[in-house]
């Protein structure tokens, strides 16, 4: 079985509403809050699949998080304050020690964008406090998001 086909197809619904504060004077969404979102809508997946507080896991299995190592981005629409936006979040590939966590950013049925992350299952660096170190992916977490 291959890494996509092992990666389930559960899809958890992020909702934003945007503010004022949230644009440019074009009126327009600056673009960094879109990831400011993704972000977000990356650690709700997590939640919303049982995944214990990042400060737990990491007594009971050693992750503090899943930090981004990579990203790519389409943005197709543009969006404005009083949008609601709904960021549809699943995992798209399980690999060793990171997983691809898509994401389709929609107001209504129009897509305004499209986000593919790379990230990893991070823990402590042994011996050093500050340094992490990629942790194979724990078989209970993807378990409760398959």
């Amino acid at each position: 079985m291959s890494a996509e086909q092992q990666a389930a197809g559960r899809v958890v619904v992020y909702t934003v509403k945007v503010e004022f504060g949230d644009c440019d004077p074009a009126r327009i969404v600056w673009f960094p809050n879109f990831f400011r979102w993704i972000d977000a809508a990356s650690r709700h997946f997590f939640v919303e699949c049982g995944v214990p507080p990042w400060h737990e896991t990491e007594k009971t299995m050693g992750v503090i998080g899943t930090p981004l190592v990579d990203t790519h981005a389409k943005f197709i629409k543009t969006a404005s304050y009083g949008d609601v936006l709904q960021i549809h979040t699943r995992i798209a590939e399980w690999r060793g020690k990171s997983f691809v966590q898509r994401y389709a950013v929609k107001r209504g049925d129009d897509a305004i964008m499209e986000c593919d992350e790379v990230r990893i299952f991070a823990g402590r660096r042994e011996g050093d406090p500050t340094g992490i170190r990629a942790l194979a992916i724990p078989e209970e977490i993807r378990a409760l998001c398959s």
